[in-house]
């Protein structure tokens, strides 16, 4: 992994930007307005870019452009003046909308008329149209023309681009996009690093999956495999190894058991989501609902319930 730690601590403030989704039961969100957009190369021309929002990543070669999510308006603009300088001006060539969420695809219309091709699984396009939960599509939203349903490839230059889906996990319609030779992972927001997740159960979300999900990814990569995280807690990098990925996984495993436990206590519902946190074990991530609301012990205890019935 060639980025330096200085350039981890450089740009990991930007982590602080929760997920703005569409749905309005989902926007307690932690934002700061004003952070400095901030580029940050990883190798063979791919890199990240964070500012205000979920984790961009981009490559730039001799033969093409490639983005992977567009946080917001305003955010993407910054994006794309800073692009132009490492492009030379080019066009997008592809854009992938790893989700739906508006975080990631805020700033699609500012894509509009740079990107040549937009690019997403059916699902996470179809949320786009119509958000679950009764969110609403922005007027201007750039939509993906491009859908698949489990495999997505294409080469630009010396490079290939993958997307796969895995299953529902953190929506029913996440992607992981893989840069094929640089052997860097965009995982969107199926990577939450040290921190609560959002999960949202009203667009297909499933903790059980997601383990799976996460278990596949480290399975179809190698022990050199950077990946790119979609959000961090304050002071961490987004981007790590397979052991973020699979600390991740086994948080979830601790959060299930923890319902669980609590349930066949005889706790109520209203007293298992009241639990402060943090869970044991995962003290670093804070307080149950910090920066996130409370999607994750509320899908778990749904899981665990429906798992007892």
């Amino acid at each position: 992994m060639s980025t330096s730690r200085r350039d981890f601590l450089a740009t990991s403030f930007a982590a602080l930007a929760s997920a703005a989704l569409t749905r309005p039961g989902l926007t307690r969100v932690l934002l700061r307005p004003g952070q400095e957009p901030a580029f940050t190369p990883i190798r063979r021309g791919v890199g990240y870019f964070t500012m205000r929002g979920g984790t961009i990543g981009y490559l730039v070669n001799n033969d093409g452009v490639v983005v992977v999510d567009t946080q917001f308006p305003d955010t993407a603009e910054a994006f794309l003046k800073g692009l132009a300088t490492r492009s030379n001006g080019r066009p997008v060539d592809i854009l992938l909308n790893t989700h739906h969420h508006g975080d990631h695809t805020g700033g699609n219309s500012v894509f509009r008329g740079v990107a040549k091709r937009v690019v997403a699984h059916e699902k996470a396009a179809e949320h786009l149209r119509n958000p679950p939960g009764g969110g609403q599509t922005p007027a201007n939203q750039l939509f993906p023309d491009t859908t698949f349903s489990e495999r997505w490839a294409a080469d630009v230059g010396d490079e290939r681009i993958t997307a796969r889906y895995y299953g529902r996990a953190h929506t029913s319609g996440d992607a992981v996009i893989t840069f094929e030779r640089a052997n860097v992972v965009h995982m969107g927001d199926l990577m939450f690093h040290q921190r609560h997740p959002v999960v949202d159960r009203a667009a297909g979300a499933t903790i059980r999956n997601w383990m799976r999900v996460l278990e596949r990814t480290v399975q179809d990569h190698d022990a050199d495999t950077v990946y790119i995280f979609g959000h961090a807690n304050t002071g961490l990098p987004v981007v790590g190894g397979r052991a973020e990925l699979q600390r991740f996984r086994d948080y979830f495993e601790a959060l299930l058991t923890f319902v669980e436990t609590q349930v066949r206590a005889g706790r109520s519902r209203e007293e298992i989501l009241a639990t402060p946190g943090p869970l044991p074990g995962f003290e670093a991530y804070g307080p149950f609902g910090q920066p996130n609301p409370r999607s994750a012990l509320v899908c778990a205890y749904e899981e665990v319930v429906e798992g007892l019935a």
